[in-house]
């Protein structure tokens, strides 16, 4: 399959079709790990290859650190998920995200949360410069 920006965005789509139907039976209020859970099933229920706490190579210069990073949803090896269950996201949020897509170069990155009325209105998708570099169709 030839990886595009519209791929991409049918795909960014589907995942939160599925965190919608997460948050439609759960609603706000919970623990982040339990939406990660759930929205784990949801993803993989419906034919989506989703891998989540994968952990984040990190080099600084030569180096490659021993540091653990994990980050929370990784969907078909292109979109980041970056989960949240807090009254508002700030901008730490969405640089953290930010930073995932740097590190893996992933081309783009949704934050969701859950605390939240409305899962669309609240959503975050975040593209980086390879996004940008993709094929439209």
């Amino acid at each position: 399959m030839k990886i595009t920006q519209k791929h991409i965005n049918d795909l960014s789509y589907k995942i939160v079709g599925c965190a919608i139907e997460v948050h439609k039976n759960l609603g706000p209020g919970l623990l982040e790990g339990i939406y990660e859970h759930c929205l784990m099933k949801e993803l993989r229920d419906a034919g989506l290859d989703a891998r989540n706490q994968e952990i984040v190579s990190i080099r600084y210069k030569d180096e490659k650190l021993d540091i653990p990073l994990r980050l929370d949803i990784l969907v078909n090896d292109l979109i980041i998920i970056e989960l949240k269950a807090i009254e508002s996201v700030l901008p730490v949020h969405k640089a953290q995200l930010l930073s995932y897509l740097k590190l893996t170069n992933k081309p783009k990155g949704l934050l969701i949360n859950f605390n939240s009325t409305n899962i669309t209105k609240d959503l975050i998708p975040l593209v980086t410069e390879e996004f940008s570099k993709l094929p439209l169709e």
